[in-house]
């Protein structure tokens, strides 16, 4: 059997992730390229005796990469040395796709073009002639409906084979002006005696590289001792002025192949510009985008709360069931304190997680969300922050240290470290089970809603440090944010289980270490000294709490909550690990916080804002030194967060004894 390199490239919003999906199913993993933190995700399939390795690179609109996404999938694309290229166009705009294509064919290798979302192009009436498109562009075109998994054995097909030669090549290059033609052939004719320095790309493509100003090439061709006169001497105006023309060129070839085989029979008002005209309305698009968020929030709780009872029943049934085996006092603790009582209870909480992993990618998929950051741009700038912003601040909702990565993609300083300090406020994915387990203790049917109230705390509480560091520190504009929205597709269950599962997957793994090391640590203090009662106040883990507490005095914190917010530096997850070991693993850790006689429903709230806004987990940390580079924003980073949240927890205590009651 051999192997095929294949990779999927192609525009954002295009549906690529979708149409990996249905090749890879759930073969497929996440890496990273050497020298880089982008995350690419790779898939095997497996057809006629070939296994194809699929790579999903990120999205781009043009080779000319400007963000870290982009300059990952031009060197992935130029580098990798792939069997055949996929790209994926939008069927409802094709000529602003096809720009992209103008540059594929100038590398030289194999590509095909996957024509998505056919059947919403029909349904807006336009009309697309694959064999005339097919001849026009020179390149195999295949009709594909990625999320209903339509098109894609003859797209597999399709790869055999063009990898086998049976598929001609005859793309349809850009015509260049005379001017530009004739440098292109000094420089390429320079480069065909020096084809050792060019990495396996053509001398033709390396000039047109050359021509377009490509910087990062043009020093490692110096700095192998190679010189090209025609580029050394040129004017930089004269490069600023080729670069528009080649661009214009690259147009223009792209509206003559779309021109001809694509016609549009419908002039009318679609049903989805009436949504768009609603959803993205200038004063109701952000009380829409909260009601969504409430309801994905009190749904997530509702549809979870009957099988984390059974899952909590079972790990008390389970640690019952090894105290009776006479194992001995050590083991016995051990596992039912430790193991079960601290890593058990969490992953009682995880329906939770992957039910709001499923919600958010229905909403994904059906292409709100993309419509939710332009709703949310006007807010971003009033505030400080970049528009662009929203996206790592919402990917903050699943993990901060992807979110803050995320914020590579800002080119402006400023943006990027007002950002960076904002995202740790975002609820990340870790937290929700502190909130599940103390709302559902101290809340029941209102938990959902005080879910939310925390999740819309947490963006107050970035927008307010957005807005101070904006004035205080930062004192230029943010750069202006352009974006484009995706059109709407009708999400299938099957590609929103996957989304599902690999996000969830990927918490499990990161999280399960985590836990099982913290929890661990918490068993072992608890423990010791010898003799004392297991989590008493006169174990190890009893009085570092009791050393701590009286800095958490004013905000009614037991010992046992300051043992969990201590560990739960290592990890959010850890903060209930932490209750679970401590408060033993006998009974269940509900019933132990609701009889706790320091406990209650505004002491519960209180330690809730204070796991949301206080100090980001080490993994956080980390990124946050590895992209700002200075330990000093990252004191500073860490000092606010503390500062933050031990205001709003205090004012929530005393707020919440008003409301609630003492």
């Amino acid at each position: 059997m051999t192997e095929m390199r294949i990779l999927l490239t192609g525009n954002p919003n295009v549906g690529k992730t979708t149409l990996f999906n249905s090749l890879c199913g759930v073969h497929q993993h996440t890496g990273n390229y050497p020298g880089v933190t982008v995350e690419i995700k790779e898939g095997i399939r497996k057809s006629d005796n070939q296994t194809f390795r699929i790579s999903d690179l990120p999205g781009t609109y043009s080779l000319s990469a400007f963000t870290p996404d982009e300059q990952v999938a031009r060197d992935a694309l130029l580098t990798s040395h792939p069997d055949v290229i996929v790209q994926i166009i939008d069927a409802t705009n094709i000529e602003r796709n096809l720009f992209l294509t103008t540059q594929l064919v100038e590398i030289g290798l194999p590509v095909i073009i996957a024509l998505n979302m056919v059947d919403l192009a029909e349904q807006t009436g336009i009309t697309i002639d694959g064999a005339c498109l097919s001849k026009s562009i020179g390149l195999p075109v295949v009709k594909v409906v990625a999320s209903q998994g339509k098109g894609i054995e003859e797209l597999v097909q399709s790869i055999i084979h063009v990898s086998q030669g049976k598929e001609g090549q005859n793309p349809a290059h850009t015509q260049y002006s005379s001017t530009i033609t004739q440098r292109l052939e000094e420089i390429s004719s320079v480069l065909k005696s020096h084809t050792h320095h060019l990495s396996g790309l053509t001398p033709e493509y390396t000039a047109i590289r050359l021509l377009e100003g490509d910087q990062k090439l043009s020093e490692k061709l110096h700095q192998e001792g190679l010189t090209i006169p025609v580029i050394d001497t040129m004017d930089p105006a004269a490069i600023d002025g080729f670069i528009q023309e080649i661009m214009v060129a690259r147009y223009k070839t792209a509206e003559q192949i779309a021109g001809c085989s694509v016609s549009c029979s419908m002039a009318r008002i679609m049903p989805t510009d009436l949504l768009d005209h609603v959803l993205t309305h200038r004063f109701f698009g952000i009380p829409i985008f909260l009601s969504f968020m409430w309801f994905a929030f009190q749904l997530t709780f509702s549809a979870s709360a009957p099988v984390a009872l059974v899952l909590e029943i079972l790990f008390g049934s389970t640690s019952k069931f090894v105290s009776n085996l006479g194992l001995g006092e050590t083991v016995t603790s051990f596992i039912s304190d430790g193991i079960i009582g601290g890593v058990g209870t969490v992953f009682s909480f995880v329906p939770s997680i992957f039910i709001l992993f499923l919600l958010l990618s229905l909403l994904e998929d059906s292409g709100y969300l993309a419509r939710a950051a332009f709703v949310m741009d006007r807010l971003m700038h009033s505030i400080g922050l970049h528009g662009r912003s929203f996206i790592p601040l919402l990917i903050g909702f699943g993990c901060n240290v992807p979110a803050i990565m995320a914020t590579r993609t800002l080119q402006s300083r400023a943006d990027r470290f007002i950002t960076i300090i904002s995202i740790p406020f975002m609820s990340c994915s870790a937290r929700l089970p502190v909130y599940v387990l103390l709302t559902g203790v101290f809340f029941g049917a209102h938990a959902g809603t005080v879910i939310f109230f925390l999740y819309i705390l947490g963006i107050l509480a970035a927008i307010g440090t957005a807005l101070l560091f904006r004035k205080m520190v930062f004192h230029d504009d943010p750069s202006p944010f352009i974006m484009e929205l995706p059109p709407y597709r009708s999400p299938t269950l099957k590609a929103a289980t996957l989304h599902m599962w690999q996000r969830g997957k990927e918490y499990l793994q990161r999280a399960g270490i985590v836990i099982f090391g913290g929890v661990l640590v918490v068993w072992v203090l608890a423990s010791l000294p010898f003799g004392v009662e297991y989590g008493s106040a006169d174990s190890l883990a009893g009085l570092l709490g009791h050393l701590a507490e009286p800095i958490f005095a004013p905000l009614g914190f037991t010992w046992q909550l300051v043992v969990g917010l201590i560990f739960g530096f290592i990890a959010k997850e850890v903060v209930v690990g932490s209750l679970g070991t401590l408060y033993g693993g006998e009974g269940s850790l509900a019933s132990s916080l609701a009889a706790d006689p320091s406990l209650g429903p505004v002491i519960a709230l209180s330690y809730m804002v204070f796991v949301l806004l206080y100090l980001p987990c080490v993994a956080t940390l980390g990124v946050i030194k590895q992209e700002m580079g200075s330990w000093k924003w990252t004191g500073i980073a860490l000092g606010w967060g503390i500062l933050v949240a031990f205001i709003f927890a205090w004012a929530a205590r005393i707020i919440g004894s008003f409301i609630i009651g003492a």
